[in-house]
């Protein structure tokens, strides 16, 4: 365990670095600000050591970090319409901060806070977060970890857990950026993915699902068989041009509570593929299309480029709360939860 003073936050707490390591060749960096991720680095098929997820050069611009670079989102991942929400027969009322909606947890996320770390080793590391009651406008004093894990079968595993003394939420999820070729290598778009879902959540024109769900076949949305993202990103398809492309929560087939291959993506030139796994019901392609273009300072100091990375953010879906038909991220009181979601690397 490689441990690094990186610097101190806006209330002077240290921020730690740490890297994990598997006997493969891979590595990951991680902090204990914000449970962030901030490097994931893969061998491709000449044996080169690239990173692949976007991450910013500074320490401060995590303290702001709009795009949410490998952000452990919790407790509550993507959006919540009109920003409440009913448990119980109360109505709560959660930070206004993307439209009239949530997005995210809210201005304030645990994702922009120090974690605690609790459990290290060469290839694991745990950070726990305690939550009080109702911060952001969430009930209950809720306990969370987060556990990164590679695996000597180049998994890049990521478990969740949580617990609170009150009924709340909880749809954790993670905001990396992949691009296979390399951070640092622009334009993510060239690069295959699969999905394994025959449906997504149609959404109005803020990203809010209404409770329908639309067949993928014949939109430019069926990842069924793969194919890169940049022929039909830009479609004139309306549920693309309200997210400026790619940003929609996809059904996945399979068992909710069984982990299973959910979606692939594969780059042509290093020959890396990432396979997504996750017990999760759904999951948002996100082809970072509101990354500012040429504005933001990457890790070796270019400035990333306008969909320069895709998150595969596994998901309870978007404002499940508000539309009873949907599988609900609650958690009940005095229980635990548990979810996974593994990216694996292989040579394809």
């Amino acid at each position: 365990m490689n441990k690094t003073l990186w610097g101190k936050d806006k209330n002077g707490n240290d921020i730690h670095t740490y890297e994990i390591k598997n006997t493969k060749g891979m590595m990951a960096k991680v902090m204990d600000f914000g449970a962030t991720v901030l490097e994931l680095h893969v061998l491709d098929a000449n044996g080169q050591d690239l990173d692949v997820v976007l991450g910013y050069k500074n320490l401060e611009d995590y303290f702001t970090n709009n795009t949410y670079f490998g952000c452990c989102v919790v407790p509550f991942a993507n959006r919540i319409g009109n920003a409440k929400f009913t448990l119980n027969g109360k109505e709560y009322a959660v930070d206004v901060n993307d439209n009239e909606n949530n997005l995210h947890s809210g201005f304030n996320p645990i994702c922009r806070r120090m974690w605690q770390l609790i459990e290290d080793g060469e290839n694991s590391i745990t950070f726990q977060y305690d939550m009080e009651d109702m911060d952001s406008g969430f009930p209950g004093n809720m306990s969370m970890k987060v556990t990164y894990t590679l695996t000597e079968d180049n998994e890049f595993k990521i478990d969740y857990w949580a617990k609170s003394d009150k009924d709340t939420l909880f749809n954790p999820t993670n905001h990396s950026y992949f691009n296979l070729g390399g951070h640092d290598s622009e334009n993510a778009m060239d690069q295959l993915v699969w999905i394994d879902a025959d449906s997504f959540t149609e959404t109005d024109p803020h990203s809010i699902p209404n409770g329908n769900l639309i067949k993928v076949a014949g939109t430019p949305l069926d990842f069924t068989k793969e194919k890169a993202l940049a022929p039909e990103i830009d479609d004139e398809y309306e549920q693309l041009k309200w997210a400026a492309g790619y940003d929609h929560n996809f059904v996945l087939n399979g068992k909710e509570g069984e982990i299973k291959l959910a979606a692939t993506m594969r780059d042509a030139n290093s020959k890396i593929k990432m396979e997504v796994y996750t017990d999760l019901p759904g999951m948002q392609l996100y082809a970072g299309n509101y990354i500012p273009d040429k504005e933001l300072v990457g890790k070796t100091g270019e400035k990333y480029a306008r969909r320069s990375g895709v998150c595969f953010e596994s998901q309870y879906f978007p404002n499940a709360i508000n539309i009873p038909s949907f599988s609900q991220p609650v958690i009940k009181a005095g229980e635990e939860k548990e979810t996974s979601t593994l990216y694996k690397f292989l040579i394809s």
